[in-house]
């Protein structure tokens, strides 16, 4: 059983002082419970199909569910992020995530937002994200997948650390989020969009740094349900995503 697992004793000792606190009867062994959704999550499973070794797939799904109601998946990966210190330069990008027709199913009736829209690609998600020179996300959203990068960016602006440098592609050459960036003593590391009347100068070497959020999400979709998305909750994806984040990047 536990050639399993994926959380080892020490990895659980970082993120348990976040769990909720159990009342009543005591909750199922967490360290089995979690390495569970992790398995499922990372092998694009459905619950049913969990190895047994993990217990009923019910207890997954419930505590999968239940927690990520609380957004306690969601506080985890800010509370490491957040240990994390200062960065010296940041980097934005997006990326789509496939919804699956069970993500999409009855869209049109849901009275909140599952965070799927229609693009050229079909349905989908998707992600904005931030990251530090490591190439570690330290800033998640999820969006419609037609929303542009413009407005995703605007949306994580406010939440952006300190640092002295951001790089991001041509998607994200506009004035205003330029001067934004001045305005928070932060060096746009941009390039000009090729139809652009006047190219802006920018560090080349510093950008070539770029390919490390490329790579985070390279990463992250390498996790099944990530990559496709078969949630219809934009909370439960959500979720998904900061517990890939956190296995991935913030307890190796």
């Amino acid at each position: 059983m536990s050639t399993l697992f994926y959380l080892s004793r020490a990895q659980l000792d970082r993120i348990k002082p976040y769990f909720p606190l159990s009342h009543g009867i005591p909750r199922v062994d967490d360290l089995r419970i979690l390495s569970g959704i992790i398995y499922v999550i990372k092998h694009g499973l459905q619950w049913k199909d969990a190895p047994r070794e993990y217990g009923p797939h019910k207890t997954l799904y419930n505590r999968f569910i239940r927690w990520s109601r609380l957004g306690v998946f969601n506080k985890i990966f800010m509370e490491l992020v957040e240990k994390q210190g200062d960065t010296e330069w940041l980097m934005i990008d997006a990326t789509h995530l496939k919804a699956h027709r069970t993500a999409a199913s009855l869209l049109k009736k849901g009275l909140f937002s599952r965070c799927i829209g229609r693009t050229k690609g079909g349905l989908n998600s998707k992600l904005h994200a931030v990251c530090n020179g490591e190439g570690k996300p330290i800033l998640l959203l999820l969006s419609p997948g037609q929303t542009s990068d413009y407005k995703g960016a605007a949306q994580l602006l406010s939440a952006f650390p300190k640092a002295k440098e951001l790089l991001a592609d041509r998607g994200y050459d506009a004035d205003w989020f330029r001067n934004a960036l001045l305005e928070r003593g932060i060096t746009p590391c941009i390039p000009s969009r090729k139809t652009g009347k006047v190219a802006v100068a920018y560090d080349k070497d510093l950008y070539k740094q770029r390919h490390k959020i490329e790579n985070m999400f390279g990463r992250i979709k390498d996790w099944r349900r990530i990559a496709m998305r078969y949630d219809r909750c934009a909370h439960t994806f959500f979720s998904a995503i900061c517990i890939a984040a956190v296995v991935i990047f913030y307890l190796n």
